[in-house]
């Protein structure tokens, strides 16, 4: 099933069941989709779907943070629920130590030896993981295995 069958599924599930958070929600993402394929002049398929998914979870935890910072825990609680809803629909992200090994693994392919070649390897690596792994997580781990790298 594709991602946007999925999507009008569930929409019409939480419509008849009365789900006003998790109508609300796909409405949301439905509209947005809708407009990207107006601006298109084309159906999006599933990885572009998946594109407006990852930026709806992105401005969620930004969200989150933003209103734990300023002590309003009802909202960053209304955001983590809505979190929770998107994240239902994209693939499982891989873990720390899955993207450790696959940053390991680039490394050894491109030669890279240390903190300048962070640039190259981020570039490999996202580009192997494909929306599967979150950049943060990625930058950090190929910073601390090229630091690990240049010390030895």
């Amino acid at each position: 099933m594709h991602i946007s069958e999925q999507l009008s599924d569930d929409f019409k599930t939480a419509l008849k069941s009365g789900d006003k958070n998790k109508l609300s929600i796909l409405r949301m993402v439905k509209a947005a989709v809708k407009n990207r394929e107006i601006e298109k002049s084309s159906p999006l398929d599933d990885e572009e779907i998946y594109g407006i998914l990852r930026s709806f979870v992105k401005r969620a935890h930004e969200s989150i943070e933003q209103f734990s910072k300023a002590g309003r825990q009802e909202l960053a609680d209304k955001e983590k629920e809505e979190l929770a809803i998107i994240q239902n629909y994209l693939p499982r992200q891989l873990g720390e130590t899955e993207i450790g090994k696959i940053v390991e693994d680039v490394i050894g392919e491109i030669g890279a030896t240390g903190p300048k070649d962070i640039g190259r390897v981020m570039k490999a690596v996202m580009s192997k993981t494909k929306g599967l792994a979150d950049g943060k997580i990625v930058n950090e781990l190929v910073k601390q295995t090229l630091e690990r790298i240049n010390a030895a």
